[in-house]
């Protein structure tokens, strides 16, 4: 679609509650990947200022047809975050605070939406699924979500990683019930396995442009899909997304004494638990349940009460018992430990 379409086509659309996007057009900078034979990835352009627009949309098939648009604007992207000011949206940054270096304001501000776009990057697929099929990637990629998600329409495209690299490398795209800031957002998905949580930020690009094929083809056969399912996703209640009370001092002095033997004894626990879990899985949910489990068991791996190998064999063994093949869970465990960074929530002697 050429892009005097794009901008005829989103010039005509009003503006309307949270289901709203903001795009941000470059100048003369490229916002899309280049793919190059031999899976060689060269990164996007440096923008430092864009123009700001406001992208407004009335469903989801709406918003796919908005996102198929953009497929082909090497120079467009979009943020979550609202304009700050609707008359200063012409070669500005991307700020949500004041820069007191140089004095510029802020651009863009949490605003409430109406819908997430959620990048899973890299997650190893269940066996045998075809990398291709963009459908039955969004499905797996789907189930790995928490429950409220998983039976919820949603957008899938492809990122630009996907097919070329190892892993699902997918954003979906889905509609809430009700608008939530950027900040709720977070609070609400925290720790959920494999999610960069970075597109739920106002001011984090989501880059929306197919990646460039230099001297070699596209090895999908497209880069959206809509999978069908309810029409949005329920949300917590405004309670439930309150940032958690700190804890106070003498909590934080009672982890910092706990013993060594009592961390060990529920470390163990918790990984005859986690194995338990995989392994009596239901057939349709094993995969998922194991890249949670493995998730969750990564933690100690950061806080350096289990070892890498210690969770990778427990959780192949585990996913083989339930009746997936040898080496799948282990792939899935691998991830989970070198993705992970932080050690959770733990009540005993791991590190905060």
């Amino acid at each position: 679609m050429p892009d005097t379409t794009v901008d005829d086509a989103l010039s005509s659309r009003s503006a309307h509650g949270p289901l709203t996007l903001t795009l941000l057009r470059s100048h003369g900078r490229r916002l899309a990947k280049l793919i190059r034979p031999g899976a060689a990835i060269e990164g996007y352009d440096s923008a430092k200022t864009y123009d700001l627009a406001v992208v407004p949309f009335t469903g989801l098939r709406d918003l796919a047809e908005v996102l198929s648009g953009l497929l082909e604007c090497p120079d467009r992207c979009v943020v979550r975050g609202g304009i700050a000011d609707p008359s200063w949206t012409r070669r500005v940054r991307r700020l949500v605070h004041p820069d007191k270096a140089t004095g510029d304001k802020p651009t863009l501000r949490d605003e409430p939406r109406a819908w997430v776009a959620l990048d899973m990057d890299g997650i190893p697929g269940p066996a045998g699924l075809d990398v291709s099929d963009l459908e039955a990637c969004g499905r797996a990629a789907r189930d790995l979500m928490p429950p409220a998600f998983r039976e919820v329409a949603c957008v899938v495209t492809a990122t630009a990683g996907h097919a070329i690299r190892p892993g699902l490398r997918l954003r979906l795209w889905f509609l809430l019930e009700s608008g939530l800031t950027g900040a709720q957002c977070q609070r609400w998905l925290r720790g959920v396995p494999g999610l960069d949580p970075s597109t739920l930020r106002a001011a984090q690009v989501c880059y929306t442009a197919a990646p460039l094929f230099v001297d070699m083809l596209d090895p999908l056969p497209r880069r959206l899909a809509v999978l069908p399912g309810l029409e949005t996703v329920p949300c917590p209640t405004e309670e439930e997304l309150q940032p958690p009370p700190r804890p106070a001092p003498d909590e934080n002095r009672a982890r910092s004494l706990a013993s060594t033997g009592s961390s060990d004894r529920y470390v163990r626990a918790a990984l005859m638990r986690a194995c338990s879990n995989i392994a009596t899985a239901p057939v349709d949910s094993r995969h998922p349940r194991a890249v949670s489990e493995a998730w969750g068991l990564a933690r100690f791996v950061v806080a350096g009460l289990m070892t890498a190998d210690e969770v990778i064999r427990a959780v192949d063994g585990a996913l083989e018992q339930a009746g997936k093949p040898r080496g799948e869970g282990a792939a899935i465990a691998a991830w989970a430990v070198s993705q992970r960074t932080d050690s959770g929530n733990l009540p005993t002697g791991g590190r905060e």
